[in-house]
């Protein structure tokens, strides 16, 4: 075992007490601390090229990556791990007046000690065991434990028998701007020395999973994350005359009824199953007040998936709307025939259908109907819409849609299913190819190693739960599933561009081993010390040792 505890708690306290919320200066200034750091190191000194500060491309941004790699001595090999972590956080402002002392743990911790706060965390801060403060766990402390094994094996390149490439990216919180970027450099150092990547381990946090889970959890590959987005139209008409037309916020309503927290939309695979979807926004696009029903409304939807398909998704969200939008006439419907009794007014029948298409269908249709014109006009009024900075991805999108939409022939109330923001591809480790499975029996053979020294049971799994750049240095979908999502992302190629090919050109298994605590993302984060800053070290340590034998 390496006696690491303190240094990596050093570490880890360094790194908090810099503010680098994400798209702020403070990931600037992060990267900049990192690289002189690092540089600092004898070995970096005797060989400044093996130490990389890289700007993001493509990025409204300023802020940069920190890349490192340590040649091994033992043997000569071409064999590299990858260690990745990302160095940005997100806000403060959920500490509310002690937001102040969100960035410096123990002040935080002596400043919460006059607070009155939930029963489980006053213990952990009474314990001692438990580091607080922004970032502890989400994910400096994670960082922490690379830029140590780093730096150990830069003093000792002559137990490492391979290499040891260290990538610290910045906007994981965000657009991943970070990761995105890394993989040119990747590309680069792989043709430059010959790497051959044989696996990544990340160090994103991990937590219970349920209340009373004392595991610690290792997971083999990451779940996958989608924003499907729907524009929604009725019928406009004013509110005094309001069964004349049709509200797209009632429908849009509907839509949500039908769609978050729906068990059928979670989607199981090697026994795990991921949440349900939930509404992120509602809104109808009214820019302000009049007595007119809106003419459209806007809704999206978080989407975890672990063996489906963005191609998948689409399917069967389609599926879903065309329920929601029956289900909303047949209300509207019944209502409009119970107010005509009541008023002793005449019903008129319904004139709408339920109608639902993908973006790509209305576009392709479009381009059937108007040709050039239409294209001509949307690529120009793509470009004008970039010129507005206050509009981010998911917005832009959504405009998008909303300007071709007026280019429809037919305008009666329909749904326009697409995707608005970064697909997060879902990555499977399961043992499929030689370093999956040599990375597999690598963690296996760690954790039986390392578990006599830590009490609490190590467990693995299949997919890490929450959003992390693990979606992003191997890819599991094939071409048909990434043309779904840039062929219905009205974004693409414009405000928004990933490209999957870099993904596979790394195709990399990869793994998180993490910090472990509570809160992240919330005004209580906090990460357990023992396992953090001991047993997270030396099990990637085992895990390096155990995959370049």
């Amino acid at each position: 075992m390496l006696s690491c505890r303190d240094e990596v708690l050093f570490l880890t306290n360094q790194l908090v007490n810099i503010e680098s919320i994400v798209n702020s200066d403070g990931e600037k200034e992060i990267s900049q601390a990192i690289y002189l750091l690092v540089s600092s190191f004898p070995y970096f000194m005797e060989n400044p090229t093996h130490i990389i500060k890289q700007q993001t491309t493509n990025d409204e941004q300023e802020r940069y990556n920190v890349l490192a790699f340590v040649k091994g001595t033992k043997n000569k090999s071409d064999k590299t791990v990858i260690l990745m972590g990302h160095m940005d956080t997100v806000g403060i402002d959920d500490y509310n007046h002690l937001k102040d002392k969100a960035c410096s743990p123990d002040e935080l911790m002596e400043a919460m000690k006059e607070e009155k706060l939930p029963e489980p965390v006053e213990d952990h801060l009474n314990s001692g065991d438990y580091l607080f403060g922004r970032g502890v766990l989400d994910m400096k402390s994670g960082v922490a434990s690379h830029l140590y094994l780093l730096k150990y094996y830069s003093e000792h390149p002559e137990e490492l028998e391979g290499n040891l490439l260290v990538v610290i990216e910045c906007d994981e919180e965000d657009g991943s701007h970070g990761i995105l970027s890394a993989l040119k450099e990747l590309k680069h150092l792989k043709a430059e020395h010959k790497f051959d990547y044989i696996a990544a381990i990340n160090a994103d946090f991990v937590s219970p999973r349920y209340e009373g889970d004392v595991n610690r959890y290792i997971y083999k590959g990451t779940v996958g994350k989608l924003l499907p987005s729907f524009f929604i139209t009725g019928a406009e008409t004013h509110v005094g005359s309001c069964f004349e037309g049709i509200d797209p916020n009632f429908i849009a309503a509907e839509l949500t009824k039908q769609i978050s927290y729906n068990p059928e939309l979670c989607n199981e695979a090697f026994g795990e199953t991921t949440v349900p979807p939930v509404s992120l926004k509602q809104t109808d696009l009214k820019p302000t007040y009049t007595v007119q029903t809106a003419l459209s409304a806007y809704v999206y939807y978080n989407f975890f998936i672990h063996s489906w398909s963005p191609k998948d998704v689409l399917v069967k969200l389609k599926e879903q709307a065309e329920i929601a939008f029956n289900n909303a006439l047949k209300d509207f419907k019944r209502k409009y025939e119970q107010y005509s009794l009541a008023s002793h007014q005449p019903f008129i029948e319904v004139p709408w259908q339920a109608r639902v298409m993908t973006y790509e269908e209305m576009h392709q249709l479009l381009i059937v109907e108007n040709g050039n014109d239409y294209v001509n006009h949307m690529d120009d009024f793509k470009e004008q819409l970039l010129l507005d900075k206050e509009l981010d991805t998911r917005m832009y999108a959504a405009r998008v849609v909303e300007e071709a939409w007026k280019w429809m022939s037919d305008r009666s109330p329909a749904i326009i299913l697409f995707y608005s923001s970064l697909y997060s591809p879902r990555i499977e480790v399961t043992g499929k190819n030689e370093k999956e499975d040599n990375l597999i029996q690598s963690l296996e053979q760690a954790i039986t190693d390392i578990q006599q020294h830590y009490e609490y049971p190590i467990a693995t799994r299949n997919f890490f739960p929450y959003i992390s750049d693990m979606s992003f240095v191997a890819l599991s979908d094939d071409e048909a599933g990434i043309q779904a999502v840039s062929n219905n992302n009205p974004s693409w190629g414009r405000k928004h561009y990933v490209s999957y090919q870099d993904i596979r050109d790394i195709n990399v298994p990869v793994i998180n081993i993490g910090p472990y605590g509570f809160d992240a993302h919330k005004q209580y984060e906090r990460m357990e010390l023992n396992y953090s800053l001991n047993i997270v070290p030396n099990l990637t340590n085992n895990v390096i040792q155990n995959l370049l034998k």
